[in-house]
């Protein structure tokens, strides 16, 4: 038999946490001496508590897991608990992260308030080209809106086009919209560049018109991270006396499975003299 002490340590847990184990009936100890009331516990009381530990995990109250192990839960129904609770966590940790790179991107717009590009924003004209597009609507432009929708669209999009023997012929061009109720959110279309002639029913193929002339800068990494080039573009149209048209357009230049790595092009339309 384990001292409590030892059994605290090979169950790497606080020998406080087992005393009120003890006292809530969750794991009594397997022997209690009569004269000293040292606890002692058993190597095969480490299964019980392992239990206790994961259920607690999953953010279960102790009175439930109390409950559930008392109706002698599989091995395999736990172990698929515990699955689903760690894709939960790993969830959670990417959003984290992503609006962590947000916060950052925030940070650096604030930064560089005052500081004008000068030679990244190019003016020019850009063609009419034929895309294959699939549309979704999020709730509003925020990247932690615009990125969980975007993200599937054209992964659907993708496997679409492979399915239908389709091979895009350019970049991929992601625009945007105001949806028609005027309530905020926003109409996302993910398209790629494909060739003339298409009919599909698995997407829609259309024309996106020229662009006469639209403000253009290069953005370099993830999109997550877009708002500082959006700002740096934004401040440049304004104060060169232009007026933007519309949403940017994004162009994607570059998509490595890094994507701290992508290169995308922002194409702001602008407002005919």
């Amino acid at each position: 038999m384990f001292t409590i002490g030892d059994f605290a340590r090979h169950g790497r847990v606080s020998v406080r946490m087992l005393r009120h184990y003890d006292a809530t009936g969750l794991l009594r100890p397997a022997h209690v001496d009569p004269a000293s009331g040292y606890r002692h516990y058993t190597a095969a009381q480490l299964t019980r508590l392992n239990r206790i530990i994961a259920l607690k995990d999953l953010g279960l109250t102790l009175q439930q897991v109390g409950r559930i192990l008392d109706e002698k839960i599989s091995t395999e129904e736990l172990r698929a608990m515990l699955r689903l609770r760690r894709a939960e966590l790993e969830a959670d940790m990417a959003a984290g992260a992503a609006r962590l790179v947000q916060v950052e991107a925030r940070l650096r717009s604030i930064e560089s308030e005052g500081h004008m590009p000068a030679n990244d924003v190019v003016i020019k004209s850009v063609p009419a080209i034929r895309v294959a597009e699939l549309a979704a609507t999020a709730a509003g432009f925020d990247p932690e809106d615009i990125g969980p929708v975007i993200g599937p669209l054209y992964a659907e999009l993708f496997q679409r086009l492979a399915a239908a023997g389709v091979t895009p012929a350019g970049p991929g061009v992601a625009y945007y919209e105001d949806a028609p109720e005027g309530d905020g959110r926003i109409i996302v279309h993910a398209a790629v560049q494909v060739r003339a002639p298409l009919q599909s029913g698995a997407f829609q193929v259309l024309d996106l018109p020229p662009v006469d002339r639209a403000a253009t800068i290069v953005h370099r990494g993830s999109m997550d991270s877009v708002l500082p080039t959006a700002q740096a573009l934004a401040r440049w149209i304004d104060g060169n006396g232009h007026r933007a048209a519309g949403y940017p357009r994004e162009i994607n230049l570059e998509c490595p499975d890094n994507r701290d790595e992508w290169v995308t092009e922002l194409q702001a339309p602008l407002v005919k003299p």
